[in-house]
């Protein structure tokens, strides 16, 4: 691990530091104070610095969210960790072999026929990816927090990536939180597959969520066939939220706009 910078973002005490895994970036902020929540984010670029944005200036003001909502419930806000995806000019699809299931999509749940040209199953290290979080990533950072108080969170195929981590490593965290879940990517039957890996409801919540616009709009069909199966799963309500924003579109700053809520969802228990 090698420090590669420390920065301030406005509204925010302290300083993100920008980190170096071997080659993997990862963004992280910590409060003040004995940390006792960790929230785990993909597509960490979006995360807390307008200049390395998918959208140039748009963030999720994830840091500034996780305060605010931490001082309505009284709580110390949650250490935050942005895992880059690995992305570049030289590696195009680098997002999707991080976040893409990997077990899934290997094991062969079809591709949707818009991408299967250029889609490679073979490829895919969402595993590795995921290893290389809770085994190097997020001890290096901040050991010691419970599963109990840990979660995860992402968007579009972050989302997929989200619930297949919950499946894949439901020891190591509690809480997933999706939204604008690329559930076209494998259609009803990606779905399917999500919602049977997940682990036991007792002991785990999720988040689901999407907008209307762009995107998103796209997204209604496949998000009433999970709700549907998450329920005959055994989720209820205390441990599963499936929301519609209308007019909420598929960019950081939609997700940002909401972003209290499934932020509260996970804390206030």
């Amino acid at each position: 691990m090698k420090e590669i910078k420390r920065f301030q973002i406005r509204g925010v005490a302290g300083e993100v530091k920008r980190l170096d895994f071997d080659g993997r970036i990862v963004d992280s902020w910590l409060p003040k104070g004995p940390v006792t929540h960790l929230l785990i984010a993909h597509d960490g670029q979006n995360v807390f610095d307008g200049r390395t944005s998918t959208h140039r200036g748009q963030t999720w003001k994830m840091a500034q969210s996780a305060i605010r909502v931490s001082r309505e419930l009284g709580l110390t806000p949650p250490a935050i960790i942005g895992v880059w995806h690995s992305s570049t000019k030289e590696n195009p699809w680098g997002r999707g072999k991080d976040l893409v299931p990997q077990k899934y999509f290997q094991e062969g749940i079809p591709v949707h026929k818009d991408f299967e040209n250029a889609f490679q199953p073979e490829l895919l290290h969402s595993d590795s990816y995921l290893t290389s979080i809770f085994e190097e990533y997020v001890p290096a950072i901040v050991p010691g927090i419970s599963a109990a108080h840990t979660a995860m969170i992402g968007s579009s195929m972050g989302g997929l990536a989200t619930l297949y981590a919950v499946a894949q490593f439901s020891e190591k965290f509690a809480t997933a939180l999706a939204l604008s879940t690329h559930w076209p990517f494998g259609a009803n039957a990606l779905v399917e597959r999500t919602i049977a890996e997940l682990p036991d409801p007792t002991k785990h919540k999720i988040w689901m969520s999407h907008g209307t616009k762009g995107l998103d709009s796209e997204y209604a069909p496949f998000q009433h066939y999970a709700d549907k199966l998450m329920h005959e799963r055994g989720y209820l309500p205390h441990n599963f939220v499936s929301k519609v924003y209308e007019r909420s579109g598929h960019n950081e700053r939609s997700w940002a706009k909401y972003l209290d809520q499934p932020m509260r969802f996970w804390l206030n228990y």
